[in-house]
């Protein structure tokens, strides 16, 4: 656990080297309506090696299959029609659709098994319309599933030994989606784009609205907030689309952000930003071990004397206190500073939560706890 302080320590030396590089706005904001958007669809991947849903535990897999025969001119015989599908699997297949896609474009979409399906590994996607947030048809996805991974099993009727390598209810198909519909955006309307800064912050936005100012003009850009940044921009696409490149590689230097802890509860990882500080603060560290061990003893009888072998436990319990330290940190440390102390008196990633935890709850701490 020291070993891991100290290579925590390395990496935060090395991120408090002092911020000199600039950003290019494209990397600090985005363009407002140049967005992704997500498409999901429902249907059935088909020719599978008897790694199909189990129908009787899925009854929507056979209503999907009863649906699209009928919807093919073929016609079921009504009740006491059992079907046992093992090579079919019903599925939801998602994908994203960029800005700006044009019908006829290619898209990779992730298929999901959703049933009970042991492998999706060698099934073919059948046509599937994807959808949007608004109920309407945007792409069609169709083509053979690609599963990066693989599974074994020895023995019959699923008791013998069963090796599986990776996810196998998951799979791709690149390309395996065709854009059917655009989404309509309006950049440019009226001659003026919104840059949305990623991350709010007064500063920022303030510098970016100086910097295109002096590149192209007074008035030509403004903050409405700490987010949001109008910028004038040519009424001609053609000359838009090349202002909008020029104006998204201009070199930017963003304000500081706030100092923050990010602590990972599960894992105990703690992550600082080099804004964080320390109030003046005296820190203790000590950890106590309990250990209960059984002592087994056993008694034997004398040979033909008639008696039993009698077994004993002999409960023994330990209590062990590390040697406990006590390390002052004056105020105004930086985090260079903040990581050599906790490392100083052995503080494991674990000990770190809680000791910050009470750092902040004491006001010594300056900067914001996030716990995820």
């Amino acid at each position: 656990m020291k070993t891991s302080l100290k290579a925590a320590l390395l990496i935060c030396l090395t991120l408090w080297a002092p911020f000199s590089h600039a950003e290019r706005i494209k990397d600090l904001a985005a363009i407002a309506g140049v967005r992704n958007n997500q498409l999901l669809g429902y249907g059935l991947v088909v020719g599978l090696d008897g790694s199909g849903d189990q129908t009787t535990q899925t009854p929507f897999t056979v209503q999907s299959v009863v649906s699209m025969l009928q919807q093919l001119g073929v016609n079921l015989p009504q009740g006491g029609t059992q079907l046992q599908l093992k090579n079919v699997a019903a599925v939801m297949v998602t994908a994203t659709l960029p800005p700006f896609a044009q019908p006829g474009q290619q898209l990779d979409i992730t298929v999901s098994s959703m049933g009970n399906a042991k492998s999706l590994r060698g099934g073919t996607l059948l046509m599937t319309p994807l959808k949007g947030a608004d109920g309407q048809v945007y792409g069609m996805a169709q083509g053979n599933v690609l599963v990066g991974g693989v599974g074994v099993q020895a023995g019959a009727g699923g008791g013998g030994s069963s090796l599986t390598v990776n996810h196998l209810s998951v799979g791709k198909i690149s390309g395996g989606a065709t854009v059917e519909r655009a989404v309509a955006t309006n950049l440019g309307e009226g001659n003026m784009i919104k840059l949305e800064l990623n991350n709010a912050d007064f500063a920022t936005a303030s510098r970016v609205v100086e910097a295109i100012n002096d590149k192209y003009g007074a008035g030509i850009a403004y903050a409405l907030d700490s987010r949001v940044i109008r910028v004038q921009a040519p009424s001609s696409s053609d000359q838009r689309v090349s202002f909008i490149g020029t104006l998204q590689d201009m070199q930017v230097n963003p304000a500081e952000q706030p100092a923050k802890v990010i602590m990972n509860a599960r894992t105990g990882s703690v992550v600082m930003n080099r804004a964080v500080t320390l109030e003046t603060c005296a820190i203790s560290h000590g950890n106590l071990s309990v250990s209960v061990n059984a002592d087994t003893q056993v008694s034997q009888p004398n040979p033909l004397s008639g008696g039993r072998t009698v077994v004993t436990q002999n409960p023994q319990v330990g209590i062990k206190q590390d040697a406990g330290k006590v390390m002052l940190v004056k105020g105004g440390a930086s985090l260079a500073d903040v990581v050599k102390a906790l490392n100083a008196i052995g503080a494991t990633p674990q000990d770190l939560l809680s000791i910050l935890q009470a750092m902040k709850a004491a006001g010594s701490l300056r900067a914001e706890l996030e716990i995820i």
